[in-house]
């Protein structure tokens, strides 16, 4: 199923190294304290990505990886930042930072005549990957300063370098995997070789986020490792969360990741099931608030739903592994949703379009932010029934919020093209339904080029699903969960508005005349077009990637969960066939 994307960029290198560079003397002249160490992180993070992007740009020139100037340039410059989120992490955010006065010279090092493609490191975006849990995971793993360390590219070309900083060895090196999937491969020079394996009776860290379907990425590095004669006894793993691999692992990789030492703290750990202080969520949560002594309720993994709905047999569906991390945190009568929103610019961007959403009253507010979650009021409400609700109303406010989202919340970064959707579409349908579907699907999309001109990125919300709504006592309508899926792990990304329109329409069955009367408000009150065979395509795209995203949430497990999964599957594809045949 084609349901994944990465958020890419392409960007001017000596740009990125201007806005690292004012980031780091903002930190070096900042007081001690969090706001300081996040900025740290920040700057830590562009650097990885810039590092990466130059890396992978080599990889691509050489056709393998190998010393360079910008490898060991890159490399020496995140051990130099890691070093210092180890003393302040350390410190309790308190103390100096203490870097060496060479950092601009090896920033300068980070340099290419050509635009540098640069990836968004996923783990600290989406998956509450937080740099110093690889920091903890090192200083608890009891391994010497003679370990060598490896990175995979991308996150794990930073990640590497904080497990080399708590360990104190050198510099790390970064390796890129290549190939299928399921399947990769390594691609090493000779130079670079030789380097790693100056000497195989040490230890060997291999560094990433993960593991996911296959973990073939930990499993190339390894199998390269072994085959070049280091012992299996000196591997360790230093990977992202405590799952097995997934079901498309290998069985020698499958046996050998549950043989081998995985040296892991997560995000639970670190910052969340931990006492007050200066490291807990609690206390910065509380903090912002003005809270004291308040309680705390664990609302991820779906568990949201037992606050919304009374009976289990209407829960919505929820695809656990993509839900953020997300508490409740109350005190007397007054409560708040702690909600993971990423670390770095994206919690405060989130912050500021929930303020402005919140104020024009379509969603909650946003309290505030505290390193990587947003805080915002828990609202007390019902979910949507539509039965219980008339369709017009529903309708009317839509419009009215889709037509906020595109006056004014312009796209906050790319997506998907027009193309790239039709073709996720017939994809997943041919595999989720068949190849006959598939074609006629193909057929109704058509020829779209002419089409492309006339869309417009914007702030999409890309969750119409109904069970993001809430009809509060008052009567008035909310919509929750409106700051995260348009930069969601997922290939959509910003979207022309025509898609939300079309999700809405899919989401609340509407029928081709309340689609016109959405349609119509939109293009009222945001001045834009929203043309039928534009909605259609958008539509049939929709559908096709709802398919693809429900079918691979589905466990196989034979479990109340799997049954809300793959009724909401079906219930998709029935309305795909609707169109097909229209």
């Amino acid at each position: 199923m084609l349901v994944y994307g990465d958020i890419a960029r392409v960007e001017d290198a000596a740009s990125v190294r201007r806005r690292i560079a004012e980031d780091m003397s903002v930190c070096i002249s900042s007081p001690p304290g969090r706001r300081r160490h996040e900025l740290l992180i920040q700057t830590f993070v562009a650097t990885g990505e810039l590092a990466q992007g130059l890396a992978d740009q080599q990889f691509e020139q050489r056709a393998a990886d190998d010393v360079s100037d910008v490898h060991d340039a890159g490399a020496r410059l995140l051990l130099m930042q890691a070093e210092a989120i180890l003393r302040s992490w350390q410190a309790s955010f308190l103390g100096d930072l203490g870097f060496p006065a060479e950092w601009p010279l090896l920033l300068a090092r980070l340099d290419s005549r050509e635009p540098v493609r640069m990836k968004r490191a996923e783990g600290y975006a989406f998956y509450a990957l937080y740099p110093e849990s690889y920091i903890e995971a090192a200083l608890r793993s009891g391994l010497p300063s003679s370990t060598v360390v490896i990175g995979i590219r991308s996150i794990g070309m930073s990640l590497a370098a904080l497990v080399t900083a708590a360990l104190g060895s050198g510099p790390a090196y970064s390796l890129r995997p290549t190939g299928h999937p399921f399947s990769r491969h390594l691609q090493i020079g000779q130079m670079l070789r030789e380097r790693i394996l100056a000497e195989r009776n040490v230890d060997f860290a291999i560094v990433d986020e993960g593991p996911g379907l296959s973990g073939s990425s930990f499993g190339c590095v390894a199998d390269w490792l072994l085959a070049n004669g280091v012992p299996s006894r000196r591997l360790h793993f230093f990977p992202s969360h405590k799952g097995d691999l997934g079901p498309r692992a290998s069985n020698a990789h499958r046996q050998r990741w549950k043989k081998r030492p995985k040296h892991l703290v997560d995000a639970r750990d670190l910052i969340i099931d931990v006492p007050e202080g200066a490291h807990s969520l609690g206390t910065w949560a509380s903090a912002l608030v003005g809270a004291h002594k308040p309680s705390w309720r664990d609302l991820s993994g779906g568990n949201w739903r037992g606050l919304r709905y009374d009976d289990p047999e209407n829960w919505p569906p929820s695809y656990r592994q993509q839900e953020k991390l997300k508490f409740l945190m109350s005190e007397g009568d007054k409560r708040w949703l702690v909600k993971f929103a990423g670390l770095c610019e994206a919690g405060a961007d989130k912050a500021r379009r929930g303020a402005l959403l919140g104020e024009a009253g379509f969603a909650p507010p946003a309290v505030g932010t505290c390193y990587g979650f947003i805080v915002e009021p828990w609202i007390d409400g019902q979910p949507v029934e539509i039965s219980a609700l008339a369709k017009e109303r529903m309708v009317d406010h839509i419009g009215l919020y889709l037509a906020f989202r595109a006056r004014y919340l312009p796209a906050q970064h790319g997506g998907a093209s027009l193309g790239d959707l039709c073709h996720m579409a017939v994809s997943n349908v041919g595999e989720a339904i068949g190849a006959d579907a598939a074609r006629r699907l193909d057929l109704l999309i058509g020829r779209r080029q002419h089409m492309v001109r006339g869309l417009r990125r914007v702030d999409t919300d890309n969750r119409l699903h109904a069970w993001e709504w809430l009809l509060r006592d008052d009567g008035s309508l909310l919509k929750t969960d409106a700051l995260d899926h348009n930069g969601a792990h997922d290939l959509v990304g910003c979207q022309d508005i025509a898609w939300d329109v079309a999700g809405a329409c899919v989401e609340f069955d509407l029928t081709s005349a309340e689609r016109t009367r959405l349609a119509e408000i939109i293009a009222r009150e945001a001045d834009c077009e929203l043309r039928d065979d534009v909605l259609t395509i958008f539509e049939a795209c929709y559908l096709g990637f709802q398919i693809g995203m429900w079918s691979m949430a589905s466990t196989g497990d034979v479990n109340v969960e799997t049954r809300r999964v793959k009724k909401t599957a079906r219930r998709y594809a029935d309305r795909l066939q609707r169109l097909l045949r229209t």
